[in-house]
């Protein structure tokens, strides 16, 4: 098979879970998006390019860039506001960073009270400039959380127009299906790799697939180890990973992501990345099924290990 290069290269679209929020099957992770060192003309043909690939969706937190990204980004939607009629915008809160912009964070802690939460989505709206989140993560789980009053701000933020969807990241199943149970959640956003393999054994996908609802995944290429470190797990997983490719014909990344997305619970994977082409590759993970055998090539060569 050959690479798919064309210009009908086009990222598929899903729905996370029943009713829930319709994203890109891969999303736009803006976390470092102020160390690209990138103009703001440079943003905007970024933007215009993912949405050229049918990437549309865009994940944010509040804390992202010290407090900054989300700010950076709002200066692109300002600057041509029809963009925002064309994408979708996730963000997160919860974490309270030590921060000069933050001058009253004593300790970097958790807060999930309902204050905190409609106080730092309304911020987001503001540094996006923009009316509504599409989506509305909680960042990590709060030993204080109380499922409860989590459940109350998201009714008064969805009953304000301010938030269309809801949802979590890094719980356990226990932890979603607690605040599920209260509030319909749309994903859970975990990290996942061949490098961190855990939530397809500690019942998180399984929870997620039983409920039909996909998993939101960062950190998709292990944190860029997978190309670069020299340790022996990563080694294996990419000499399989490289075989398969040399032999398919598609990119290393591209093997990647599709073997995340062959997962029965729909995963939808984050880039982290301001480079296009590899964008690209990650849109070309959607357009091919791995055969199972190579699958399971590629998690022996993770867990370094035939399955029992």
């Amino acid at each position: 098979m050959t690479q798919q290069h064309s210009a009908d290269l086009h990222c598929p679209r899903t729905s996370t879970r029943e009713g829930g929020p319709e994203l890109s099957r891969i999303v736009a992770g803006m976390w470092r998006m102020n160390e690209w060192g990138m103009s703001p003309d440079a943003h905007l043909a970024f933007i215009e390019q993912c949405l050229a690939l049918g990437v549309t969706t865009f994940d944010h937190a509040d804390i992202y860039g010290d407090y900054g990204v989300e700010t950076t980004f709002g200066e692109a939607l300002r600057a041509q506001p029809s963009l925002r009629d064309r994408i979708e915008l996730v963000s997160k809160c919860g974490i309270k960073l030590v921060s000069s912009k933050r001058p009253e964070h004593g300790i970097q802690h958790y807060d999930t009270t309902a204050t905190h939460i409609i106080a730092s989505a309304e911020e987001s709206l503001r540094q996006l400039g923009t009316d509504y989140l599409d989506l509305l993560l909680i960042h990590r789980p709060d030993p204080l959380m109380d499922f409860d009053e989590v459940a109350e701000a998201f009714v008064r933020l969805k009953e304000a127009g301010k938030v269309k969807h809801f949802g979590v990241s890094n719980f356990t199943r226990h932890q979603f299906e607690c605040l599920n149970r209260r509030v319909p959640l749309a994903t859970n956003q975990v990290e996942f790799s061949p490098m961190e393999t855990r939530p397809m054994f500690d019942e998180t996908f399984d929870g997620l697939q039983d409920l039909r609802i996909a998993p939101m995944i960062w950190s998709p290429l292990g944190g860029g180890r997978l190309f670069t470190s020299n340790d022996a797990n990563a080694a294996a997983v990419r000499t399989v990973i490289d075989e398969v490719s040399a032999r398919m014909g598609w990119p290393l990344a591209s093997v990647l992501f599709a073997w995340i997305m062959a997962l029965p619970s729909r995963p939808v994977p984050l880039t982290g990345t301001k480079r296009i082409e590899a964008i690209r590759e990650a849109v070309l993970g959607t357009t091919f099924t791995l055969a199972r055998d190579d699958w399971f090539r590629i998690l022996r060569a993770a867990r370094g290990h035939e399955v029992a």
